[in-house]
């Protein structure tokens, strides 16, 4: 905890080890591996685990009589493992020692973020008072995306002898990482093989069991000093045994150089072979070291956000973890945004709506990570558009949770812990998820400019979603509205109404916004379009003469329930009975999770007035105020400061904050509204995964959402910096715990825009290029210009509002 560039854990704790293993995960884009000790193997303590971007398999499984079949993103081969024991001189051989050893006396785990690397540091004692100190260090690098490589040099002190060193490469291994998922089928590799070339590289090839890909893992593994190398094989494992002579002052030094091929590569080629020959001809660990580093250099230069203190360490943090799972390497993959990244089973591996989080924040600083991971989506038109018209609609409808095809991938049973019992799952009638996919199309073109994407593949996932939200409005003449019946908005806790027959629930005010919204948008972009593209689209699309009059008519009518004079999360939730907040909270340790609590009471959360998340207010989310008044009087609704400001309070209220994401929004929604409660809810959204505010879930795999929002939220709502139709809106929200920042980032065009705040003052700094001036909104709708090559100064009105009370963020548990 000493700079505000590294991350340590001072002492080894089983307890905390699993998030430790996951906030210490390094990865390159491509590719991920967890940071557990080399010396451990998968139990109840430790999760090792490396992953591959896209690399997903299906299963069959038997739960509760019923056959479920679910794709995982899968656990690759093992390319870390490595065991040793002492031969000290005129003494019995030692133990196998690992981190859980009786003997282990100090332990240290130090992440470094500028360079991306993690070290860590073990002293082991004998009885006899013997002591070996091991430092690894490893690195996936982000240079070259198929190689990482670990370093481990062993210390003898007051003993000599000989140091017996196991250099594993471990196939046999399965998903395993999330302790719910174990009754389900995890073994997702098969026809393994093994084998050891004689300049001492390792191998190990192996296929998926139903998506039949082809993965090549080598590891080359050097020693100092030399020492002979006994081979060992297995049908899942390869094994080099060193034994090297280690004294005082004469320290050993183990490395294994692993490279990853697959099939998924292109150019094609034989993954194997491809994997021997990376692995044989890599750079010596020095060397990869240095052009390792040199690489995170380039990407800081980019990614940074500085905001001093220790905030601004926690948004490093979540830069970090962002940056290793959608890198530059991302644009050349077939991927989306995998809401746990690549750290950890949870979730299976599966793409959310978490990129609506995201996706601000790479938009800024990476477009062409961000446009690749847009197209993402834009391959999976044709299975989208598939379930749409399976439904009975138009146009796309895509899944609640997408894996490798586009196909729906969320399962349909789930596990409460709590009570033991497997549920059916209705989560996936969540159809918002298209929502933010148009949304982040129309965020991308604001802020790059690209009609290339925007009036070609964006255009196309746009309208597509737009039809399928028309097609999904039924009129009623009682109301005389357009209604979306049978859906699930983001709470998630209520899939039905109380003793109702069939799942989903009526007109969720998010859900039913966002969709007017689209099709709003939908229309404007469509009037951009050259003729051509608009007769090419009404072709791709099968729109008749009266199609686009109905979109304008849904978007102007749509329903939004209202009771009590805030809006209504969906229809009849004003109905529920409330709650008895103190009381659970009086008997259960925690209530995050109130639905599990409920169902093993043998009750339901679907009969209260209980969110787990954001859910209307994801709408203050979306919207500045002023953006989310105007779509309501578009819609024939009143909405002003003093409906929503209660409509804020009545939710938050109701709100037990049952995923990471939850804090985030409120916090958000708050620091708009300058309320004095917002920092202690963006605080909880900074600490979500440091401190492992979810009780173990941190453990399963990082939460991507919530830390690409926190950098959201700095460049966002305390910078005020959104791109708008007028040009770069500047408008801050002073935050006590970020008095100032500074980042770098890219519009329209524009590469390497410096943009500093200060209290009272903000500064842009833009790059000398052929590019047109960038043109600014500021406070009180002030407009500005800054030329390429340029550098200005501007003052900025005081705060409006109390300011949120200063508070430190509260350092990791160690």
């Amino acid at each position: 905890m000493t700079t505000s560039w590294a991350w340590e854990f001072g002492r080894y704790d089983p307890k905390t080890e699993r998030v430790v293993e996951s906030l210490c995960t390094l990865g390159n884009g491509r590719f991920a591996t967890r940071g557990s000790a080399p010396e451990t193997v998968a139990d109840a303590v430790h999760s090792p685990g490396t992953y591959l971007a896209g690399c997903y398999n299906r299963l069959v499984s038997t739960v509760g009589g019923a056959r479920v079949t679910n794709e995982d993103m899968v656990r690759l081969p093992d390319w870390t493992a490595l065991r040793y024991r002492c031969l000290p001189e005129g003494g019995p051989p030692g133990d196998w020692l690992t981190p859980d050893d009786s003997t282990l006396r100090h332990g240290r785990v130090s992440l470094d973020l500028r360079g991306g690397t993690l070290t860590r540091r073990m002293l082991f004692q004998d009885s006899h008072g013997r002591r070996l100190g091991v430092t690894h260090t490893r690195l996936v690098h982000m240079g070259d995306p198929y190689l990482a490589a670990q370093r481990t040099v062993f210390h003898a002190y007051g003993w000599r002898g000989a140091l017996m060193v196991e250099s594993v490469l471990d196939g046999a291994i399965a998903n395993t990482g999330v302790e719910r998922y174990r009754d389900l089928a995890g073994r997702h590799l098969t026809d393994h093989h093994v084998g050891v070339e004689p300049e001492g590289v390792a191998w190990l090839g192996s296929t998926t069991t139903s998506s039949r890909i082809r993965i090549g893992l080598a590891v080359r593994v050097s020693s100092r000093p030399l020492g002979p190398v006994a081979v060992s094989c297995t049908g899942t494992s390869a094994v080099q045994t060193l034994r090297l002579p280690i004294s005082r002052g004469r320290p050993v030094v183990v490395v294994k150089t692993a490279a990853l091929r697959t099939s998924l590569d292109r150019p094609t080629a034989e993954p194997l072979q491809g994997a021997v020959d990376h692995a044989s001809r890599a750079p010596r660990f020095p060397v990869l070291l240095t052009t390792h580093q040199a690489a995170w250099e380039r990407l800081w230069a980019d990614g940074e956000l500085e905001v001093p203190g220790e905030t601004g360490r926690i948004l490093r943090l979540h830069a970090f973890h962002l940056l290793q799972t959608l890198s530059p390497f991302t644009t050349e993959l077939d991927v989306g945004v995998p809401a746990r990244g690549l750290h950890g089973e949870a979730y299976r591996g599966h793409v959310f709506w978490d990129e609506l989080f995201v996706l601000p924040y790479v938009t800024l600083h990476f477009p062409d990570v961000a446009r690749s991971l847009l197209t993402y989506r834009y391959r999976r038109l044709p299975p989208a558009r598939d379930a749409a018209r399976r439904a009975g609609f138009s146009g796309a409808m895509f899944p609640w949770q997408s894996g490798s095809s586009g196909q729906e991938e969320t399962q349909t049973l789930h596990l409460n812990p709590r009570s033991g019992r497997w549920l059916p799952d209705h989560s996936q009638l969540q159809r918002h998820v298209g929502s933010a996919i148009a949304w982040n199309v129309w965020r991308y073109g604001q802020t790059t400019g690209d009609t290339g994407f925007t009036h070609g593949p964006g255009a196309e996932l746009l309208l597509h979603i737009a039809h399928y939200w028309a097609s999904a409005a039924a009129y009623d003449p009682e109301e005389r509205r357009y209604r979306i019946r049978g859906v699930l908005g983001p709470d998630e806790y209520h899939d039905a109404y109380p003793d109702a027959a069939t799942p989903g629930i009526d007109d969720n005010a998010y859900t039913n916004v966002t969709a007017a919204w689209v099709l709003a948008r939908a229309l404007d972009l469509f009037g951009e379009l050259p003729p051509a593209r608009r007769s090419e689209l009404i072709t791709v699309l099968g729109l008749g003469i009266d199609d686009l009059d109905r979109w304008q008519e849904v978007s102007r009518r749509l329903y939004v329930p209202f009771h009590n004079g805030v809006i209504s999360q969906f229809e009849g939730y004003g109905d529920l009975a409330e709650l008895d907040w103190d009381a659970y909270r009086a008997r259960y340790h925690g209530i995050r999770r109130l639905d599990r609590i409920l169902e093993a009471e043998g009750d339901t959360v679907n009969r209260y007035q209980a969110s787990k998340q954001a859910d209307t207010l994801m709408l203050g989310y979306l919207f500045r105020p002023a953006e989310l008044y105007e779509i309501f009087a578009r819609l024939g609704y009143p909405l002003d400061a003093d409906i929503w400001r209660a409509t804020v309070s009545y939710y938050l209220a109701r709100t037990s904050h049952g995923s990471t994401l939850s804090s985030l929004v409120h916090g958000w929604v708050l620091a708009r509204q300058k309320g004095e409660d917002a920092w202690p809810l963006c605080q909880e959204a900074l600490l979500s995964d440091v401190t492992d505010i979810q009780g173990g879930t941190t453990g399963e795999g990082i939460h991507l959402g919530a830390m690409g929002g926190t950098l959201d939220l700095v460049e966002r709502v305390v910078a005020g910096l959104e791109a708008c139709a007028d040009g770069l809106r500047v408008d801050p929200v002073p935050l006590g715990d970020v008095p100032r920042s500074t980042f770098t980032f890219c519009y329209r065009g524009h590469r390497g825009i410096r943009v500093r705040f200060l209290p009272g003052r903000f500064g842009i700094s833009v790059p000398a290029s052929p590019c047109d001036a960038v043109h600014l909104v500021l406070p009180g709708d002030r407009r500005a210009s800054v030329a390429p090559g340029q550098q200005r100064w501007f003052r900025l009105p005081p705060s409006q509002g109390p300011q949120p009370r200063p508070t430190r963020a509260a350092p990791p548990a160690k």
